[in-house]
């Protein structure tokens, strides 16, 4: 073959391998959990259906307005599925602290201590594990999803678990066949 004519396909390979790794080199980093790109249209999901109006008992003492704050017939789903299932909405008032009826069990939990930080603490943690799992995973020609590669070692198999609950004498509830692989 031709000195010159391999030289030729060398140069296309590298220039092709080239621009391959400069498309994956602009692709965004989006951390770890890659799913669908965003649409430009509005969300139907966000769209809550307002409360009906109601009428007031009497026109002469009106609440005063609140401007920027909450309207009767705004709509307040957290609350209105803790109600259906048979809560208390109030609960979800977070000024309101520990109701008195979960005092003993906030208790028991927090019998060796409580991380005030707990959240920051747990975020901080994830962030150095993933950067540890993802040191060569931003180098990409297509869009890939690394989280499940990423926590694979801590996710449970529930057919195993629910044998080992089984065998240890816990009843359990049947649950589908595994798929085939």
């Amino acid at each position: 073959m031709n000195p010159q004519r391999i030289l030729q396909i060398i140069g296309r390979v590298g220039t092709g391998l080239g621009l391959g790794l400069l498309v994956a080199a602009c692709s965004g980093n989006d951390g770890l959990r890659q799913l669908n790109t965003p649409r430009t249209g509005p969300d139907e999901f966000r769209v809550l259906p307002s409360k009906p109006l109601q009428e007031p008992d009497s026109y002469t003492f009106l609440p005063v307005p609140t401007p920027g704050g909450g309207n009767r017939t705004d709509p307040s789903p957290d609350s209105d599925a803790v109600v259906a299932l048979g809560g208390s909405a109030a609960a979800l008032d977070a000024s309101q602290g520990v109701p008195s009826r979960d005092g003993a069990i906030v208790t028991y939990s927090s019998r060796y201590g409580v991380t005030a930080n707990i959240r920051q603490v747990l975020a901080e943690a994830d962030a150095a594990f993933r950067k540890r799992k993802g040191r060569f995973t931003n180098i990409r020609i297509v869009p890939v999803d690394r989280y499940n590669q990423a926590y694979e070692e801590f996710a449970l198999d529930p057919f195993a678990e629910a044998e080992r609950f089984r065998r240890a004498g816990i009843p359990t509830p049947s649950s589908p066949p595994r798929s085939p692989q």
